[in-house]
Parts: structure tokens; C-alpha cells; sequence
């Protein structure tokens, strides 16, 4: 049972240099995933000088996040997994692949490299708004819930499947743009109901930055939800066998 591989961590592991390491790959990977993702919004707003939301806007968007994940999850897949996401962290935890403890430093990093991310835009666009995730008109809470759930399980399932399978053989060559492709896919199903986050650190960012919380607590429950129910079915019913990462022995501290 995954239930079994669940692993606190040990302590010191919170300033275990290979642990630091992986933390700061997981903070340039978000800072560069959500100044693509979240640039490309803000410039469509420039062009469109806040027009309406069209088909070719989504469009643009789906291409941005895809090709911004897949350079994302390449650059940091060989020192932190390329999480890139709180929801893709959690899924690795239920699923016994990463501990608690380098779970949590992987959180920080990811909301860290996300808020720096859209101060930067802020700035170097001379002020321009970070637009938050918000629910479009006549889509209710439940209904951007379910979205959420949905295409996180689907992004997350994708992780395992392409990237944390140890089965996968060949396959995890081609992961970081199959997470990419799912994501850019969900944006073009999602995105015009709910924004299509499937990642609360994308989420956390513009809303702390523009400091508008709206119906934000949907765009982290949502994802961890989905995040843990693809990391428990994929690791009980595909792997089914012990795949936690290997912690360092005390020798090493």
C-alpha cells in the first residue's frame, strides 16, 4: 500500500545541501514557468488594452504555459523531479516518492519562485496588474472544484506515468513535454470557465501580488485533491511497490 512508503523525513534534512539544492531548481523552475505563463496574460491585456477574453487569447495562453512548463520541468527535472507545482509535490508524497520534509521545502520554493516571478512583471512592466485566477460568469465553486480536480489528477497522473513510473524506461525523455502538453490541453478545457490553474503556487503569486483572494481557496484545494487521488491510484494500482526516494544516511550529515 502507498499509505506504507509515506515518509517524514529526517530533520536535519531541512539543510541537507543536496535537499537546498533541490529547493532553489524548484524555485528558478516556477519563476521562469509563471513569468512566462503570467507574462503572456499581461501582455495579451496590453495588446487587447483589457479587452475581452477571445478564443485566440486562450489559445496563446495554452502555448505559453505548455512550452513554459516543458523548459520548466527539463532545466530541473535532474536536481529536484521538476515539480513545479505544490499540487505535483503532494501527489509525490501520498504516493510515497518524496518526504514530508523536502515536500514542504519544495512548497516555499515553489510560492517563493512564483511571487518573485510576478514582482518582477510588475515591475518591468511598468506596474501592469498580475491578474488572478478567477471563475468566469455563471461558473459556480463546485463547478471550478470539479475542473480542478480533473485536470490536476490528469497532469499529475501524466508525472507519473512519463516521469516517476520506475518502468518508464525510455519514456521519461519525452516527460517534461508531456506535462507540458497536458497542461497546455487542460488550459484550452478549463481556461475559460476557471483559468485553468491545476498549480496553487501559479495561483498563489498574482493573487498575493495583486492581493485579490477571491474564491482563491479553490485553486489549492482543487489541485491537492486531484494532485492525491492520481498519486495514490497510479502508485496502487501501477507500481504498487516501494519507489521512495532514497534519503541520506546519517553518515552523510
Amino acid at each position: 500500500m502507498p499509505i506504507r512508503n509515506i515518509a517524514i523525513g529526517h530533520p536535519q534534512e531541512a539543510t541537507h545541501p543536496d535537499a537546498l539544492k533541490a529547493a532553489l531548481a524548484e524555485f528558478i523552475s516556477t519563476l521562469i514557468f509563471v513569468f512566462a505563463g503570467e507574462g503572456s496574460g499581461m501582455a495579451y491585456n496590453k495588446l487587447t488594452d483589457n479587452g475581452a477574453a477571445t478564443p485566440a487569447g486562450l489559445i496563446s495562453a495554452s502555448i505559453a504555459h505548455a512550452f513554459g512548463l516543458f523548459v520548466a520541468v527539463s532545466v530541473g527535472a535532474n536536481i529536484s523531479g521538476g515539480h513545479v507545482n505544490p499540487a505535483v509535490t503532494f501527489g509525490a508524497f501520498v504516493g510515497g516518492n518524496i518526504t514530508l520534509l523536502r515536500g514542504i521545502l519544495y512548497w516555499i520554493a515553489q510560492l517563493l519562485g512564483s511571487t518573485v516571478a510576478c514582482l518582477l512583471l510588475k515591475y518591468s512592466t511598468g506596474g501592469l496588474t498580475t491578474a488572478g485566477f478567477a471563475l468566469s460568469s455563471g461558473v459556480g465553486v463546485g463547478n471550478a472544484l470539479v475542473f480542478e480536480i480533473v485536470m490536476t489528477f490528469g497532469l499529475v497522473y501524466t508525472v507519473y506515468a512519463t516521469a516517476l513510473d520506475p518502468k518508464k524506461g525510455s519514456l521519461g525523455t519525452i516527460a517534461p513535454i508531456a506535462i507540458g502538453f497536458i497542461v497546455g490541453a487542460n488550459i484550452l478545457a478549463g481556461g475559460a470557465f476557471d483559468g485553468a490553474s491545476m498549480n496553487p503556487a501559479v495561483s498563489f503569486g498574482p493573487a498575493l501580488v495583486s492581493w485579490s483572494w477571491e474564491n482563491h481557496w479553490v485553486y489549492w484545494v482543487g489541485p491537492l485533491i486531484g494532485g492525491g487521488i492520481a498519486g495514490l491510484v497510479y502508485e496502487f494500482f501501477f507500481i504498487g511497490h516501494s519507489t521512495h526516494e532514497q534519503l541520506p544516511s546519517a553518515g552523510d550529515y
